[in-house]
């Protein structure tokens, strides 16, 4: 036994850290238009190859190409980059509303906005969404009002869920948006049962369970994949790999699978990567993933490969943990930049347009941040009843809390 060696564990490492320059050599991006695509009832056994690439439909030259292309129109593109555009309008509205005091916690979604935006148009009214806190554009795009959402923000006298959630952990189940959980992969299970009590009960409506790269080291990751591959629940499981959990690079929750969508092979699911980046191959693959869902063809696994670009929430100091330039370097781009430069380019939309409705959309998002001001903020203003904490938790409410009730006088 003398030639054993101490045992020892690898730790990954990222590419860089802070102070150094920015390298996504390892990133393997194909050229735009040369990823198949299959028919929606193939094999998950068949399309093992698309776990490991990147499906894209934008050039470098702003057009739309390969099989994966003309799933939308000119019209229906615009309203995705409408959409887009009024959730960073948006985000960067209640990132400056929570620097000034008047809520305690926001999280953007900056440089994700491609993602939420054309999924929920490739859903149907009543299916349902099961978000991580980085899916504001499912509302957005779904139509929910933006005072509702900022009377949530700031938990006043007009907040839907009366203060009884964290900031930005909306809820509507009218829009097909399932409350967030703060504790990360439960929803993802929770997408799973719901999808499978939707076929259970002779319905058509199908279920979308979200999750980000950090989170799918938690046992709910799997434990969702493993109900669905074995009642092939219509559900497509959405994993939004941004490059960053909190404070530690993807690597650390993919460990050696190579990607994440990869980790659906085990469960015989199919699995695809798409370019996060670029809204016309997200509705596309969505739509594919969406359809095999509806056609009681089980569930698919999807990878959107985008970046974070902002800090993770209000609380995060990103420069501690990654180059402040990395997110310039980042090779896929900017969604709203590259949507616009297509439509630019197919004769649809104009610079002068697009500066025009970025106007519009910023007064539109200024308006609703006043209504919602009017109800009031975190520390001034209408806040909702006390009596509303009582209330909601049981569907008849037990002795104990009505004494609690009388009690607190309410």
């Amino acid at each position: 036994m003398s030639d054993t060696h101490p045992l020892s564990l690898q730790v990954p490492e990222p590419e860089v850290r802070p102070g150094g320059k920015p390298d996504f050599s390892g990133v393997t991006i194909p050229r735009a238009g040369t990823v198949r695509r299959p028919e929606v009832d193939v094999a998950p056994a068949d399309i093992r190859d698309l776990g490991y690439t990147i499906i894209r439909v934008l050039n470098r030259d702003a057009e739309a190409v390969g099989p994966w292309a003309g799933a939308l129109t000119d019209e229906q593109a615009l309203q995705g980059l409408r959409d887009m555009m009024k959730v960073r309008a948006f985000d960067a509205r209640m990132l400056m509303a929570q620097r000034q005091g008047k809520t305690s916690f926001y999280m953007q979604c900056l440089g994700e906005e491609a993602i939420a935006c054309a999924f929920q148009h490739a859903l149907s009214p009543g299916d349902m969404n099961f978000p991580t806190y980085r899916q504001q554009g499912l509302l957005v795009a779904g139509g929910y009002p933006l005072v509702d959402m900022m009377c949530q923000i700031y938990s006043n006298e007009r907040d839907p869920l009366h203060g009884r959630q964290l900031p930005i952990m909306y809820s509507s189940k009218d829009h097909g948006f399932f409350s967030i959980s703060g504790n990360l992969g439960t929803q993802y299970i929770q997408a799973v049962g719901w999808a499978m009590a939707s076929a259970i009960k002779g319905d058509t409506r199908i279920a979308a369970g979200w999750i980000g790269d950090g989170s799918t080291a938690e046992s709910d990751f799997h434990a969702a994949l493993v109900f669905a591959s074995t009642y092939k629940a219509p559900v497509v499981l959405n994993i939004v790999n941004n490059q960053w959990a909190i404070s530690t690079f993807q690597g650390i929750a993919k460990g050696g699978s190579g990607t994440f969508a990869a980790r659906g092979h085990g469960f015989g699911i199919p699995s695809l990567r798409v370019d996060g980046n670029d809204y016309l191959a997200v509705y596309a693959v969505a739509r594919w993933a969406i359809e095999r869902a509806r056609r009681n063809l089980g569930p698919t696994v999807v990878e959107y490969v985008t970046y974070r670009v902002a800090a993770h929430s209000t609380s995060d100091d990103p420069s501690a943990y990654r180059p402040k330039e990395e997110s310039d370097a980042w090779p896929l781009g900017d969604p709203i930049e590259r949507l616009k430069n297509h439509l630019i380019a197919k004769g649809a939309w104009s610079e002068e347009r697009h500066a025009q409705y970025a106007a519009e959309v910023e007064a539109e998002v200024l308006a609703a941040q006043k209504e919602a001001e009017r109800h009031g903020t975190l520390h001034s203003g209408g806040k909702p009843s006390v009596r509303d904490m009582f209330e909601g938790v049981y569907k008849e409410m037990p002795p104990h809390l009505r004494r609690q009730r009388q009690q607190a006088g309410v």
